[in-house]
C-alpha cells in the first residue's frame, strides 16, 4: 500500500480554489454554470396585471349582458321559436366570457413567470371576451325567426 502525498497546508483564512482529488477517486468537476436569465420588466408585469383586472371586469359586464339574453324569448308567444338555441345562447353568454379570461389570465401568467412579453395577452383576452358575447348574440337571435343583430 502507497502512502498518501503529504498535503500543503493552506494558509489560515483562505480556502483553495480546487478541493483536492481523492486517491483513487474521481477528479472535482465543477458544475455547469446556468445561462443568466432575463431581468424582470416591471412595467410590463405592471400594465400585465393592470390590464388583466380589466378583463376580469370586462368578462363580469359581459356575463351580466348574456344574462340579458333570455329576454330573446318575449316574442316567443306570438312566433314559433326554438327555446334550446335561446338557452344556448344565454349560457354562451354567461359562461364564455369567463371561460376567456381564465384562458387569458393562465396564457399571461405562463408567459410572466417565463419573463416573456405578456401586455398584450390581456388585450387579446378583451378581444376574445367580446367575441364570445357576440356569439352568444348570434346564437340566442338566430332562434327567434325575422330577428335581426
Amino acid at each position: 500500500m502507497t502512502s498518501p502525498e503529504p498535503e500543503t497546508p493552506v494558509p489560515a483564512g483562505t480556502a483553495p480554489a480546487v478541493p483536492p482529488a481523492y486517491p483513487g477517486g474521481p477528479a472535482y468537476v465543477a458544475p455547469p454554470e446556468r445561462p443568466a436569465k432575463q431581468p424582470v420588466k416591471v412595467l410590463d408585469v405592471v400594465v400585465t396585471i393592470v390590464l388583466l383586472v380589466a378583463d376580469a371586469i370586462l368578462a363580469g359586464l359581459a356575463s351580466l349582458m348574456g344574462m340579458f339574453l333570455v329576454m330573446a324569448s318575449d316574442s316567443c308567444g306570438v312566433r314559433d321559436c326554438n327555446v334550446d338555441l335561446i338557452t344556448l345562447g344565454w349560457l354562451m353568454g354567461m359562461i364564455l366570457p369567463w371561460v376567456a379570461f381564465i384562458a387569458t389570465a393562465a396564457v399571461a401568467i405562463v408567459l410572466m413567470v417565463k419573463r416573456r412579453l405578456a401586455f398584450w395577452v390581456p388585450l387579446a383576452g378583451a378581444a376574445l371576451i367580446a367575441l364570445s358575447l357576440v356569439a352568444a348574440f348570434i346564437v340566442a337571435s338566430s332562434a327567434v325567426p325575422g330577428s335581426t343583430l
